[in-house]
């Protein structure tokens, strides 16, 4: 057991992602660590209380943020509500005192993130987003492999399910791989081609994104929410290199070419003498929402910079919007409408 003090917190938003917080929250509280799962807040009083009662009887529960943040004693919130809500949730948390955890995508504006970053500034809160595969053990332990990477090739697929129908596929699941690839990249998107498809929903389910930075770089996107199949891989190429990460699995391979190897001594990948070596590295496999809300705590905890700070959030959004507009435009310039295609 931990001797420090347990840092008391929220879930705001019993959905999906609100459960999978407070299932979290609690597991960590079971295992020692210093927090505490204080209370659950939904606009839903059932849908609030039959979450709170997974968790026991000391979990609190709240249909009104007001009576939450009169309730006093909360340090931190995760913030898990329809993203067009995350304004107003969030300002009214930090205006209290409370650090947040917003999940992604941050906001429904570029205007709305702005300002939830001006607030944390000026209430002085901690304000984390919520890019939960910056966490991904096999992304940690790619960081240190990157030098200059060229060329990624990114697919996230996913079967049709009635969650966050409210956003299309880029920020839902695509806005996922745009945070993780900025990253790696290091460098400004100098162009962005995209065309995406609504299938099953009144929204984009499909979208196939091309993006080229400055540095030269081209990355292409895949994402779908349509699929028979789930797919969450990130391979990317850089000079003797090349590096798969699957992000399901938790593992990376990394394939690197002896330097000044000639084509004609190229043999199989791996064997004795080859100039293709293949790596696998060491990778310690854990949930990734786990590793976040760790970091989240303990950046509460110490008053520290947050893992994936708010402007990273503005960041991924901002090309995820860019691509949208990109997909819209693509629809008119080929009269998808005519079609019957809702380009919406």
């Amino acid at each position: 057991m931990s001797a420090e003090k347990p840092i008391n917190v929220a879930v705001v938003g019993a959905g999906a992602f609100g459960r999978n917080h407070a299932r979290v929250y609690q597991q960590m509280e079971h295992a020692g660590e210093p927090v505490h799962l204080a209370a659950v807040a939904d606009l839903d009083p059932a849908r609030a209380s039959a979450l709170a009662r997974q968790f026991g009887p000391d979990v609190a529960v709240f249909s009104d943020l007001a009576e939450l943040i009169a309730r006093g004693g909360i340090q931190a919130a995760s913030v898990a509500v329809p993203t067009v809500q995350h304004l107003n949730v969030a300002s009214q948390l930090m205006a209290a005192g409370i650090d947040v955890l917003i999940e992604k995508p941050l906001a429904a504006t570029l205007a709305d993130a702005d300002k939830l970053i001006s607030l944390a500034k000026q209430h002085g809160r901690i304000a984390q987003v919520g890019h939960l595969e910056r966490f991904n053990p096999a992304v940690q332990a790619t960081l240190p492999l990157v030098s200059r990477p060229m060329f990624f090739e990114v697919h996230r697929l996913s079967v049709f399910s009635p969650r966050s129908l409210d956003i299309d596929v880029v920020l839902d699941l695509m806005i996922h791989d745009l945070d993780v690839v900025l990253t790696l990249a290091k460098s400004p998107v100098k162009e962005v081609r995209a065309v995406g498809l609504p299938i099953l929903s009144p929204q984009v389910d499909i979208a196939n994104v091309r993006l080229e930075f400055q540095s030269g770089c081209v990355a292409n996107f895949t994402a779908s929410r349509v699929s028979t199949e789930k797919v969450r891989k990130l391979r990317f190429f850089q000079p003797q290199q090349y590096i798969s990460v699957d992000y399901t699995r938790q593992d990376v391979l990394v394939f690197s070419v002896a330097q000044g190897a000639q084509p004609a001594a190229i043999s199989v990948p791996g064997a004795p003498g080859s100039p293709i070596q293949i790596a696998k590295p060491s990778v310690h496999a854990q949930e990734p929402l786990q590793a976040e809300l760790r970091a989240f705590v303990q950046a509460v905890r110490h008053r520290s910079q947050p893992a994936v700070p708010l402007e990273d959030g503005r960041r991924a959004l901002a090309l995820a919007l860019d691509i949208q507009a990109t997909m819209r435009e693509h629809g008119r310039r080929v009269n998808l409408d005519a079609l019957g295609a809702r380009t919406q």
